[in-house]
């Protein structure tokens, strides 16, 4: 349960730090104040918490960052909780601390436990921690979008409608392989043929890696072939009458320097292999001369190779490896095409057992579904009869379908829609037809005693669920939140005195002008105080010794609750 929530520099709050677990009276919780005095800022902190999106416009005005920390109990029994931290690596304590920190840039940083975490983490988390029951939540009843997702949470059908959701998806993409598949059946005779030309064109001119380039490198040598021979002969004939003999003759005159000389010999052995190198270079550079070929024939063909492979290029790659590979790759999908029936027959094969499975499964969901509903409309009946309506009913209501493999979605057949019929002698009808404002906010508090029932969330928060309710209804609903906080932790945020009378911890929400700036400030109320605001509540303004003898009397009969 959450025992401790520190806020600051969030939005009007410049500083809070709760305290709900301190007297021991932990059960119901509320919070009252007038409209805009930022009741709702309590939410916005829990909304960080769970992982929501922050935003820069929540850093109250004038400060660098704002930061959020609550501290949970951790009940030993919550083993789901439990294999959560453990799987995020984080150590299972008796205490779950959460902060979250945001800049004024809109840029944040979530703790757990001190460790740094993501958001999905703490989403994660929060949903094994609290439950929120808000207007959105009433909105999202009207829609019977999401009924079927009350339905599968009001069941404990997740689980099932998320395996069949993989299954379906599995489904869907080996359709769409079996299509592809089926298409490339009847274009294989046209893509086979068109196949063995690209291949025999790239065959018939027989590239080889590289080969461009050293063409490349030999016309360049044929187109100046004349030049190169001029000038190669040029530079043999230099070296052959006029630089040779005249090594030679050093060689022999250093080799006597050297016998008389001893200090000599190292530069008379340098020397000497000089006029051996020349010699080996005079040989290697006839040798070059005589290889250049002025053959224009040979040219000519050097130009017909190249604008063969060059064609290869422009229709199958950048480079001779490209086409090279791109004649592997041919190569492997023509024999994929000759065995193409066999590769369609066993997808076909796959597709159906796909299909079998999947409808199996959706059976299987539809079923639970209808015992779930069967069981809800049993539970609901007991839940709105407490919350002072009388021989109404909840129905939920399955739009008929085929068993068709064509009707299936994600989430299985089953289309639902939530039938009610406030006043007895009238037929169900669609819930967003017939529900007001007061009766969607007992209807919305009864789904969530039935959910607290089930789950092992310790924490709910109400926030203004009470909206349109008052008179008889208005004492219903607060004896129900009541009876929820026997074994719940219960928060109301709430414009009901006859709820706020029923509260083990009151806490007032008040805006002021402190040093000529606005701030929210939320304290823990004494009993006194409480008749002074559950006499506000009743009346206003306008408090008179009537209004406070009556608000005492409600706080009184909250005590003999509870």
């Amino acid at each position: 349960m959450l025992c401790e929530l520190k806020i600051d520099n969030l939005a009007l709050i410049e500083s809070l730090c709760l305290d709900f677990c301190g007297n021991g009276q932990n059960g119901l919780v509320v919070m009252t104040g007038e409209t805009g005095a930022g009741k709702s800022i309590m939410l916005r902190a829990i909304h960080l918490l769970t992982g929501g999106r922050a935003s820069s416009d929540w850093v109250r005005s004038g400060a660098e960052q704002c930061t959020v920390e609550a501290l949970f109990d951790i009940s030993p029994g919550n083993t789901l909780l439990g294999y959560l931290l453990t799987k995020q690596g984080i150590e299972v304590e008796d205490v779950l601390i959460m902060k979250r920190v945001v800049n004024n840039k809109g840029r944040s940083r979530m703790y757990i436990n001190g460790s740094p975490a993501t958001a999905k983490m703490a989403a994660e988390l929060a949903v094994n921690l609290l439950n929120i029951a808000s207007q959105h939540d009433q909105q999202q009843l009207l829609d019977p979008v999401f009924h079927l997702d009350f339905l599968d949470t009001m069941g404990e059908t997740w689980t099932l409608r998320k395996a069949f959701g993989h299954l379906f998806t599995e489904w869907q993409e080996k359709r769409v392989e079996l299509e592809e598949l089926q298409r490339q059946e009847q274009e294989k005779e046209q893509r086979k043929d068109f196949i063995k030309y690209q291949l025999k064109e790239i065959l018939a001119v027989q590239p080889q890696p590289g080969e461009d380039e050293k063409l490349g490198e030999e016309k360049k040598r044929l187109k100046s072939s004349e030049t190169l021979i001029t000038l190669s002969s040029k530079s043999q004939k230099l070296l052959e009458y006029s630089l040779l003999d005249g090594l030679v003759q050093i060689r022999m005159d250093m080799t006597q320097v050297a016998a008389i000389d001893p200090n000599a010999e190292e530069l008379a052995t340098e020397l000497a292999g000089m006029s051996y190198q020349a010699e080996d270079l005079l040989v290697k550079l006839r040798d070059y001369r005589d290889s250049l070929n002025t053959d224009p024939h040979r040219l000519d063909a050097v130009n017909e190779r190249l604008n063969e492979l060059q064609g290869l290029k422009r229709k199958y790659g950048n480079s001779l490896e490209d086409v090279l590979r791109f004649a592997g790759d041919a190569e492997a999908e023509l024999q994929q095409i000759e065995h193409l029936d066999k590769v369609v027959l066993e997808c076909e094969k796959e597709v159906n057992t796909l299909e079998k499975k999947l409808c199996a499964q959706a059976v299987v969901l539809t079923e639970k579904r209808k015992k779930v509903a069967q069981e809800i409309e049993v539970s609901m009946k007991n839940e709105l009869s407490s919350l002072a309506f009388n021989r109404s009913g909840l129905k939920v209501h399955f739009q008929e379908h085929d068993q068709d493999v064509t009707a299936l979605r994600k989430s299985g057949w089953d289309k639902v829609e939530f039938f009610f019929s406030a006043n007895p002698g009238e037929p169900p009808r669609p819930l967003a037809k017939v529900a007001s404002g007061g009766e969607l906010s007992r209807l919305m508090l009864a789904f969530k005693c039935l959910l607290a029932k089930k789950d092992m969330v310790e924490t709910v928060i109400f926030d203004e669920v009470d909206a349109g309710i008052g008179g008889e209804a208005a004492e219903a609903v607060a004896r129900k939140i009541k009876e929820l906080s026997t074994h719940h932790q219960v928060f109301c945020i709430t414009h009901l005195p006859q709820i706020a009378a029923r509260g083990d911890s009151h806490f007032l929400v008040q805006k002021g002008v402190e040093k000529g700036r606005t701030q929210s400030a939320i304290h823990r109320l004494t009993q006194e105080q409480r008749v002074a605001e559950v006499s506000r509540m009743l009346a206003g303004e306008s408090v008179s010794d009537q209004t406070r003898a009556w608000a005492k009397e409600l706080l009184e009969k909250g005590k003999v609750a509870a």
